[in-house]
């Protein structure tokens, strides 16, 4: 089956397989919309979150949008994220691992058959809709946003120098019909083009995306190396080349069935105030002296679809959507760049934004391969991981309780941790005071930010778990169904097993216990008595 042309056909897989919530009745936007969207992630175990479209738009002032409103269709849950990459759960990360090996050039297409180029508003007609005002862009964080935002914004920038394309996602704050702000961070590849064109000393062309397919979309939110044309890596996710169209005003391409696309620049000269916005650590992001985009085009599809994501407080969309995809570069860079075979899993922690607590899994052969995966993890990077734990291969890393137990009792603080510097803030609020400038912000003097490094394994055999052994948990598990108890959802570890320090006496004992013969254990016991005055204390 051909990937998704467009972002229409994955509305409809999400529909046909009862992953789409359809909001007829009439929603506020800038006050009930996304409000709405958050309950399902704050009131809902993640395998029953869906996506939502709302159908019936209307703002504060009473104005009805003829645009539909898209939450959640890429990524508010792990079954929904599969469909967008038109796989099963358990392919995702070795689709995410082998699209940039896959990498398939785009391809251009004539903007007569271009959708996104069906109504164009240049010039004179820029404002003929209202710019900005056309859409029923919401209010992420009601009460707090002094606007509203473009959360799921693809902004399209070129290197002046390489012509390599970068699509990325960053926070959009809507200022005027025609003018955004933009979190241009220096650590991000938007960042690096902006310094380039800064050093030039003229405007950086951009171009902002709103409403694609999710191959583009999630490869927007994944790290990449510099030099990679990221449109090349959406064509291997795709299994398809993307097909792009040339912008009207600026030197750049965009996916020719996007929904929306404003053209413009960002000034290199100037900053604006931009924020507050409730960002993914969960607190709001502070006021900052940031990039503005001025708009010079737009274009958009007859009946457009808008799309959001709901980011804001973890977990949300915007966490799984990140955490999913760093997870799977994290994972190629430590196991196949860095030649760590033992590693067999990492995971950002949803709660912790998919940004700041990364648990990395491994069978070590020696214990060099721990150091070596903790380092290259925060240097993957330059702002993300900031508490960075290994653990064995039986700790389920995607559960906080099962890591923190791993922390409490195979790790050792004075000989298992290491404090790295040098790295960068990135909307931390621990990492500064709210008043502090921006550069210092980002890279607190003197030595920037820190990163914890932690080693949970073992180092030496361990006693079994104290569980029962998997066949008696099985047995009582029958039991439990035939009695017609709460469906049980296991969690790691349901059942004992080894972990070395365990003698062939001990099982022997053991398996007598379960036989009724303790007694025999007993007086196996006497025979081997001591004086209090020889006891080892």
């Amino acid at each position: 089956m051909a990937y998704y042309k467009d972002l229409r056909q994955l509305i409809a897989a999400l529909d046909k397989r009862g992953l789409l919530i359809r909001v007829k009745r009439k929603i506020n936007k800038d006050t009930e919309l996304m409000p709405l969207v958050r309950w399902q992630f704050r009131g809902l175990p993640e395998d029953q979150r869906k996506a939502f479209l709302f159908e019936n738009v209307v703002d504060a002032k009473g104005k009805a949008y003829p645009i539909p409103v898209l939450v959640g269709a890429f990524a508010a849950s792990r079954d929904v994220y599969a469909t967008a990459l038109m796989c099963s759960k358990e392919e995702i990360y070795e689709k995410l691992v082998q699209s940039p090996r896959n990498r398939i050039q785009p391809v251009m297409v004539d903007r007569s058959k271009a959708p996104v180029k069906e109504e164009i508003h240049v010039g004179e007609n820029l404002l003929a809709h209202g710019g900005f005002g056309e859409f029923p862009i919401p209010i992420s964080t009601p009460g707090y946003d002094p606007a509203p935002y473009i959360t799921s914004p693809c902004w399209v920038t070129k290197d002046p120098d390489s012509g390599i394309r970068n699509i990325g996602t960053y926070r959009t704050q809507i200022k005027s019909p025609t003018r955004t702000g933009v979190m241009v961070h220096p650590s991000q590849h938007i960042g690096i083009h902006w310094a380039k064109y800064k050093k030039l000393g003229i405007p950086m062309p951009a171009a902002l995306v709103v409403g694609i397919t999710p191959a583009v979309g999630i490869g927007s939110v994944t790290k990449y190396p510099y030099d990679i044309d990221e449109y090349t890596v959406a064509g291997g996710l795709a299994g398809e080349p993307i097909e792009l169209v040339k912008c009207e005003t600026v030197d750049l391409e965009v996916p020719a069935t996007a929904e929306i696309v404003f053209e413009g620049e960002i000034s290199t000269e100037e900053a604006e105030w931009e924020a507050p916005f409730g960002e993914t650590t969960g607190y709001m992001g502070h006021m900052l002296l940031n990039n503005f985009f001025t708009v010079r085009c737009i274009t958009h599809r007859k009946n457009p679809i808008y799309q959001a994501y709901i980011s804001q407080f973890p977990p949300s969309e915007s966490t799984l959507l990140r955490g999913i995809s760093a997870e799977a570069a994290i994972y190629k860079a430590l196991k196949y760049d860095c030649n760590i075979p033992t590693i067999t899993d990492v995971a950002l922690l949803e709660s912790c934004a998919s940004w700041t607590f990364l648990v990395i899994q491994l069978d070590k052969t020696n214990p060099a391969q721990v150091w070596q995966a903790l380092h290259v993890a925060s240097g993957f990077d330059a702002c993300l991981g900031k508490i960075i734990v290994a653990v064995d291969k039986d700790i389920d890393i995607r559960d906080a309780d099962a890591v923190n137990w791993a922390m409490a009792f195979r790790m050792m603080p004075h000989r298992d941790i290491q404090i790295p510097m040098g790295k960068m803030n990135m909307l931390d609020p621990s990492a500064v005071p709210l008043d502090t400038d921006y550069d210092e912000t980002i890279y607190p003097r003197p030595n920037g930010v820190s990163a914890l490094l932690i080693d949970a394994t073992m180092k030496w055999d361990y006693p079994p778990v104290a569980l029962p052994k998997q066949e008696y948990m099985e047995g009582a598990k029958r039991i439990w169904e035939e009695l017609g108890l709460p469906a049980l959802k296991p969690k790691r570890p349901w059942h004992g097993y080894e972990l070395g320090g365990w003698t062939e006496e001990n099982r022997v004992d053991a398996e007598r216990a379960v036989r009724g013969d303790h007694y025999i254990t007993g007086e196996e016991r006497a025979t081997k008595r001591q004086k209090t005055k020889d006891r080892k204390l």
